[in-house]
């Protein structure tokens, strides 16, 4: 056992000790998980045979005998705990995600029960604020001079609002060129409290946004081709996924080839080669495309014209576009040089 584990536990024991009745003990202890996983007010009245309302008043009436006990100092074995919870939170931003900071304080994956110790401990703590997880927040802890839970909450919803407002991603930059915070690293921190937003190579956005959160092949195919800018064979794509931090990303190149033919959002434009779509690209065979092309000019185009408007949406041979455009069924030659709609 490490440092921290031996003076976190001990100062478990050493507040569980200020409370005088095993009941008490054993209703704080059941709803923190301290002895195994975290029960509900139903499951420990139904065990004692009391109300789930009077667990709950005997829960909140623990919870203050021992925010008391801490303020007076009657607990010893707090304070290095306490101690070791703040710098590591200093240096994590100040606030921190529950498992973030547990396995920061463990120096590796904490388990449930450390993580709850961890809670346990930070719940009455005076010098530490908890923010309890819900649909929009994580489980968080927080150093009290930054603020309390609600003050907290606030700046996380701050930043989220900006961000829906921005309707795209952004970097810890662009936040902090909009935000009040001494350093970025500070807004990393509140924004990793939200279930609502998701980061990926260093933006930030709605958890919803493909862009952050890639959730099957397809959103991830967007991001790699989004992230490189222009075109890429199949074969690269799988690539970069496989090399990439995603959470899965064991993918076959045929699994990619078959998400890319079945997606509006990404266009065949030469063998094997796709781009996005919203690059302006379109689908199509190269006549459709030269079609296309001469009836919004609404005039008759130079074949150098044609050619270079089809390769911009096109990775194709120019002799291609040229064999094409011999198709008298739907181009006619009027002049020397040009072409219109036949």
């Amino acid at each position: 056992m490490n440092q921290n584990a031996e003076i976190l536990e001990k100062a478990i024991d050493g507040s569980l000790k200020v409370i005088e009745q095993d009941r008490e003990k054993e209703i704080i202890s059941r709803r923190f998980g301290l002895t195994g996983s975290r029960e509900t007010l139903e499951q420990i009245g139904e065990m004692l045979s009391i109300t789930r309302e009077r667990v709950r008043q005997l829960e909140k009436a623990i919870l203050i005998h021992l925010q008391v006990s801490a303020e007076e100092n009657q607990i010893s074995e707090l304070a290095p705990a306490e101690k070791i919870l703040i710098r590591n939170l200093t240096e994590m931003g100040r606030v921190a995600k529950l498992d973030a900071l547990a396995d920061k304080v463990y120096g590796r994956t904490a388990t449930a029960l450390e993580r709850a110790g961890i809670n346990f401990i930070a719940t009455f703590s005076k010098g530490l604020t908890v923010i309890e997880e819900s649909d929009s927040y994580n489980a968080a802890i927080g150093i009290a001079e930054y603020g309390d839970a609600l003050a907290i909450r606030n700046r996380v919803d701050e930043i989220v609002g900006i961000i829906r407002k921005n309707k795209e991603p952004m970097t810890l930059d662009q936040l902090d060129n909009l935000l009040n915070y001494e350093h970025p690293d500070h807004i990393k921190a509140v924004a990793s409290i939200s279930k609502l937003l998701a980061n990926l190579n260093g933006v930030w956005g709605l958890s919803k946004w493909p862009s952050v959160n890639p959730r099957n092949i397809r959103d991830k195919i967007f991001v790699i081709l989004e992230a490189h800018k222009e075109p890429m064979h199949f074969s690269e794509i799988a690539k970069e996924i496989r090399e990439s931090n995603f959470k899965r990303k064991n993918v076959t190149v045929q699994a990619i080839h078959n998400e890319l033919i079945k997606d509006s959002r990404f266009v065949l434009i030469g063998r094997g080669i796709y781009a996005l779509s919203s690059w302006g690209y379109k689908k199509g065979t190269i006549s459709e495309i030269i079609t296309g092309i001469l009836e919004k000019a609404e005039q008759p185009l130079t074949r150098e014209e044609i050619v270079k408007q089809v390769l911009r949406v096109r990775k194709v041979k120019e002799t291609t576009i040229l064999l094409n455009l011999q198709n008298k069924k739907l181009f006619k030659k009027v002049d020397r040089n040009s072409y219109t709609i036949a």
